[in-house]
């Protein structure tokens, strides 16, 4: 016979949790995180800045021996820069600062998960806090690897990796699989852009009003670029799936080759690398009025 909770054990528990999510929120929601995570936002808007540098240059084929036009590239490029390593310090602290200020968002809204009527809703923005809290404590990590003088590229790994998991049982319906998940970022990416979705993060109440359609404008640019890239990345890798050759799958750089590699291709492209620019733009503009609250 399995034991029984005492009724009023749970509630105890409820109380002690929601106490330490109490103290937890005075960490988030200190105005010096907010401070360090406006640096974060900043580092975001630099490295698009340089991503779509690199995307021009493979365009116009300015520097062959110009890094990968990715995010490894790009914080690669800016440690070689003056004062790269300082720089990539400061860039890497703070998006790490900006990945703990938007997991935050997660303890405000973890008691919806116990409301019945709201799970839905508090579980889809719990994930999302979380899915771009990652992204920006990864983008940080990359930086501090690069700051200690280690080396990481990532069109090479992500052929590596996929060329192991080729070498799996059923590996070639995993690697698509990944391939479909990416797209599906792109997809989201596009819907956001179109949607105009990502005001949500741009504290609305504190920019002046005659910024906005600027803001928007850039935002939805930056969306769409974005977008379109992550669905070339994750198609490629759909490719590499069907045919075991992972020559393709290299992740953000390869999506920015095959691009440029179409008819017109140097055309498109240039308008990606614009895209990417814009959205750097748009990142200083969410630096400069942050919210991270996904539902206002």
């Amino acid at each position: 016979m399995s034991p029984r909770l005492h009724p009023g054990v749970l509630p105890r528990v409820l109380d002690r949790v929601r106490t330490a999510v109490a103290h937890a929120r005075e960490v988030t929601d200190h105005p010096w995180l907010e401070r360090l995570a406006r640096v974060g936002l900043v580092a975001y808007a630099v490295m698009h800045f340089t991503i779509a540098w690199l995307a021009f240059t493979v365009a116009w084929r300015i520097d062959p021996d110009a890094a990968d036009a990715d995010q490894a590239g790009a914080l690669s490029t800016l440690g070689s820069s003056p004062g790269g390593l300082l720089l990539l310090w400061v860039l890497g602290l703070g998006l790490l600062s900006l990945a703990v200020w938007q997991a935050g968002e997660v303890l405000r809204w973890w008691t919806g998960l116990l409301d019945p009527d709201h799970r839905l809703r508090a579980a889809f923005v719990c994930i999302k806090c979380l899915a771009k809290a990652t992204v920006y404590g990864a983008f940080g990590l990359l930086a501090l690897v690069f700051a200690v003088g280690a080396e990481y590229d990532a069109a090479e790994n992500t052929q590596e990796l996929t060329d192991d998991v080729l070498g799996v049982p059923l590996g070639n319906w995993l690697v698509g699989a990944a391939g479909l998940v990416v797209i599906g970022v792109g997809g989201y990416l596009v819907v956001r852009g179109v949607t105009g979705g990502f005001m949500k993060d741009v504290d609305l109440h504190a920019a002046p009003d005659r910024y906005e359609p600027t803001i928007e404008g850039l935002g939805r640019v930056g969306y769409l670029a974005k977008g379109a890239a992550f669905a070339v990345a994750g198609g490629l890798l759909v490719f590499a799936a069907v045919t075991s050759d992972v020559a393709t799958a290299t992740g953000l750089d390869g999506a920015v080759n095959a691009i440029g590699a179409v008819p017109t291709g140097q055309w498109l492209l240039t308008a990606v690398a614009l895209g990417f620019a814009a959205f750097g733009v748009y990142a200083l503009a969410r630096a400069r009025y942050p919210d991270r609250d996904p539902s206002s």
